[in-house]
């Protein structure tokens, strides 16, 4: 890996990283097993709690989904409530959702993220009610949640003024949910070992299969496609504790892998990440920027004493439009990212110049590696 270099730029924080090249990597690193796959959890369920920064149950803009559920919630412990009579704002509904593997026994604990779907105005300090988690596909409960919710945000103000920091709305409870029911994977003999890249590449596949091969001294392993690897079980292992002995050791295995070049922004936070190995052909970059700014001048016109006249209230417009000059710069051929960060720095361009000048640069079809957009 590279040296890292950070540079900055007014509000914007660029940052250069590994380069596009080779690594050392274990193979539980870049693959899944074949059926083996993450599913995604999710629920409805209620926050209770709240220091009135919860749905609100009354008016024509109240949430009324909220107000339903607490009544059957109610219900369910033989409390008959009125809907229409109901309120309070200490309770928010809520969408819950967490991810379960296939080896996730009955028992085990899930981290799972509850996010407001009503308009509370903050979680904090909400205990979510048990809420079942099922997946979407097939309607299965797989696992309950419960628990006293982690919010890292807060939100506080009166009339006319508010300060927040973070995200209120959003918050987590670590080891929340139980897993009641999961299909549990179980490697069989009667199915070869399925490997999928997380990111599909050929090269990489092939190295996989390589060092499969090379470690067992014969070809058990072969390239499907560019994101998945066939294994071949080998004479001798039969028991499901042998298959699973072979493929701990498979997944150990390290293999040489390559990191393509890649440029991502973001464009909401103004961030750029960049392999500091990323070239960018000759190109011209000639920025200026147009400035328009108006304004209304408040004047008040007294009339003399005495003239009967009436004092009149008014403002007058102006706008005033200023041009820079453009800057120009010539990018010469292989240009790294780190050579080009410290240009745009001579030109104190601001985080959304130099976002912009990346994505053109892009279109021109001089970045020689590829452009994400987040």
């Amino acid at each position: 890996m590279n040296k890292l270099a950070i540079c900055f730029f007014g509000s914007i924080l660029f940052f250069v990283l590994g380069t596009d090249g080779k690594a050392q990597t274990k193979i539980s690193e870049l693959v899944n097993i074949e059926n083996a796959q993450r599913i995604e959890l999710i629920g409805y369920g209620l926050v209770t709690g709240l220091d009135r920064s919860g749905d609100r149950t009354m008016g024509s803009r109240g949430s009324a989904f909220t107000v339903q559920s607490i009544a059957s919630m109610l219900d369910k412990f033989g409390v008959s409530v009125n809907p229409g009579q109901l309120r309070t704002r200490n309770v928010a509904a809520v969408m819950v959702t967490a991810k379960v593997t296939p080896y996730h026994a009955p028992g085990s604990e899930l981290d799972i993220t509850v996010s407001s779907l009503g308009d509370a105005s903050s979680l904090r300090g909400g205990v979510l009610m048990q809420t079942p988690l099922l997946n979407p596909q097939t309607q299965k409960v797989y696992a309950y949640a419960q628990g006293p919710l982690v919010q890292g945000g807060f939100e506080s103000g009166i009339p006319g003024a508010r300060v927040s920091r973070n995200q209120s709305l959003t918050a987590t409870v670590p080891a929340g949910a139980s897993v009641v029911a999961n299909n549990i994977y179980t490697p069989s003999r009667d199915q070869p070992l399925g490997l999928v890249l997380r990111k599909p590449n050929y090269s990489n596949a092939r190295r996989i299969a390589e060092a499969i091969n090379g470690q067992y001294e014969e070809e058990i392993a072969a390239v499907s496609n560019a994101g998945n690897v066939r294994v071949a079980w080998p004479e001798g292992f039969e028991s499901t504790g042998d298959l699973n002995f072979f493929t701990s050791n498979i997944l150990d295995l390290e293999v040489e892998v390559e990191t393509p070049a890649r440029v991502v922004i973001n464009e909401r936070t103004g961030t750029i990440v960049a392999g500091g190995d990323v070239e960018i052909g000759e190109v011209l970059v000639s920025h200026g920027n147009i400035q328009i700014e108006t304004q209304r001048i408040p004047f008040v016109s007294q009339p003399p004493a005495l003239s009967g006249g009436e004092t009149v209230q008014g403002s007058i417009a102006q706008v005033k439009v200023n041009e820079e000059r453009a800057q120009n710069m010539v990018i010469e051929p292989n240009t790294r990212v780190t050579e080009l960060s410290q240009s745009l720095t001579d030109l104190g361009l601001s985080a959304r110049d130099i976002i912009s000048i990346f994505q053109a640069i892009d279109k021109a079809g001089a970045l020689k590696g590829k452009l994400i957009v987040m």
